[in-house]
């Protein structure tokens, strides 16, 4: 038994399909199969029924799990041991970020980062703020870094920069009023927005509470699954939407889109890591690195 193999295993068990955990690992589906068929044949068991195109954990599958995953932790922790006694900063990491993040904020610190330290591998996975968590949790990313409120408990959670968030319409948008003494009554806008489990409709979920109204009584004509479809979707007239200063200040300063007057709270962008996971120096290094504030 390899750990190669334990990977494999742990990889398809958690997905319950092979082609997905081969994606994952950078390996062919073959190869996967192969790995799995294998170890069931060395120990002469039976790890996953396969049910038509689908496959699930047999019994043996289920007890064998934890003790795998129990095996690639303690792995991991002696490989820490040996980089932290010979201070040689090394290795992979791999990172999950919300949209938002990976577009605009993150590509500059990697780049520096990897000026300093250039013996580190580096992967980024693109989601929402809820894909991202969930990245963190089981163990396929190193590092998350969010701009949404996440959920789990056994995730630690640091501020590493701040993010304006802007409400923006067409510059042909009719002119939008607002109440005296108060904000646009956002039950008149025609909104697009990102999908369940994003940042920045959080903020608009949020926004909607102030004013004592629900998602379900605003006029959402769009959801969109990317920060850009939704500022190329307003650009074009479709309608109003709550996105990061980050992404729309290059076209309102180009006067395709112009932003409405309202107080929206600003949001921390912020670093997960599982708190029963002991960072390697690579890790610390980069944590180090994307808390401080970039150069000029």
């Amino acid at each position: 038994m390899t750990l190669d193999q334990l990977r494999i295993f742990v990889a398809v068990a958690e997905r319950g399909h092979v082609t997905k955990a081969a994606e994952l690992l950078g390996i062919s589906q073959s190869a996967a199969s192969a790995a799995i068929r294998s170890l069931e044949q060395q120990h002469g068991v039976r790890l996953f029924n396969r049910v038509g195109r689908n496959i699930e954990l047999a019994q043996t599958g289920l007890r064998f799990l934890p003790e795998a995953k129990a095996v690639l932790e303690r792995a991991a922790a002696a490989s820490n041991v040996l980089e932290h006694v010979s201070q040689t900063i090394t290795g992979s990491l791999s990172i999950a970020a919300s949209q938002t993040i990976a577009s605009y904020w993150l590509p500059r610190r990697l780049a520096s980062f990897h000026e300093a330290y250039p013996a580190v591998r580096l992967s980024v996975t693109i989601g929402n703020t809820r894909q991202v968590e969930t990245h963190v949790l089981d163990g396929t990313a190193d590092f998350g870094l969010v701009e949404g409120r996440t959920e789990s408990d056994v995730l630690r959670r640091a501020k590493v920069d701040v993010d304006r968030l802007l409400l923006v319409v067409a510059r042909s948008h009719p002119k939008i009023a607002a109440p005296p003494h108060g904000p646009p009554d956002i039950r008149e806008l025609r909104w697009i927005i990102r999908e369940a489990g994003s940042g920045t409709r959080e903020v608009l979920e949020d926004l909607a509470r102030r004013q004592a109204v629900s998602l379900a009584d605003l006029q959402i004509f769009l959801v969109l699954p990317s920060n850009e479809a939704i500022r190329q979707a307003v650009e074009a007239g479709a309608g109003a939407t709550i996105i990061s200063e980050l992404v729309v200040a290059g076209a309102i300063a180009e006067g395709s889109l112009r932003s409405v007057p309202i107080d929206l709270p600003r949001r921390d962008f912020a670093i997960i890591t599982h708190r029963d996971r002991q960072a390697s120096l690579a890790q610390m290094a980069l944590r180090t690195h994307l808390v401080a504030k970039p150069k000029a």
